[in-house]
């Protein structure tokens, strides 16, 4: 999964950025609103997290600009800004949740989860794809009820693949979803993580399959 967090307070920027990146997901942070608005032109996100006191460009106008464009990623705004009206504005202007400052990041988490679990038309935190069970809210993964011992990316990436069973998934889309722009790597990355976790799936009915030119399709029976 790929953030955008947009956020000009240093502190909270890190905290939030550091506690997604331990989860697994790759995130772009951008402390200026008109450079965010602009970025989310060029870039697909699932999921925004965004500040209401912005420089150059305010969040409400972000999120104002980013719904007139059509763009639907689910939008999270985090605000020490508290009165109801406030609330009401975000929401009419497309926002999808709301969290007021200060807050405690584990409902930061559950929120954004849930707002991530809602785009992808999910009831609940759990993914379920023959005998692979992946448990989104505490990042754990089992096969026939036997527990895999997967690295956050690793973990990722079999979460990817499990949202979409039979479907192909492209190299460069992994990549995207695995790393923020602060990071360059290869597609040779990707690869690293699909042969290990084909050597932990190996005794397993759990397959992951690769199609030249399509990418990499998750099996399970």
């Amino acid at each position: 999964m790929r953030i955008l967090l947009v956020e000009d307070t240093p502190e909270i920027g890190l905290a939030v950025q550091k506690r997604f990146e331990r989860i697994g997901y790759a995130v772009d942070w951008e402390t200026d609103g008109r450079t965010a608005s602009e970025l989310i032109e060029v870039q697909p996100y699932d999921l925004v997290v965004l500040d209401v006191m912005l420089p150059n460009m305010d969040g409400f106008t972000v999120l104002k600009h980013l719904r007139r464009r059509g763009l639907r990623s689910p939008v999270l705004v985090l605000t020490a800004r508290s009165a109801v009206d406030d609330r009401i504005s975000a929401l009419d202007l497309g926002a999808d949740d709301y969290l007021v400052k200060p807050f405690d990041y584990r409902e930061l988490e559950a929120r954004a989860r849930a707002l991530l679990r809602r785009a992808a038309g999910m009831a609940d935190n759990t993914i379920k794809a023959g005998p692979l069970v992946i448990d989104r809210a505490g990042r754990t993964a089992m096969i026939a009820g036997a527990p895999l011992d997967l690295t956050r990316r690793e973990l990722t990436v079999l979460e990817i693949l499990a949202s979409r069973p039979g479907a192909f998934v492209g190299k460069e889309e992994l990549l995207e979803q695995l790393f923020g722009f602060d990071r360059d790597p290869s597609t040779n990355a990707v690869e690293q993580f699909i042969t290990r976790l084909r050597r932990k799936l190996a005794a397993t009915s759990v397959e992951i399959r690769t199609e030249r030119g399509l990418g990499y399709q998750l099996v399970a029976s």
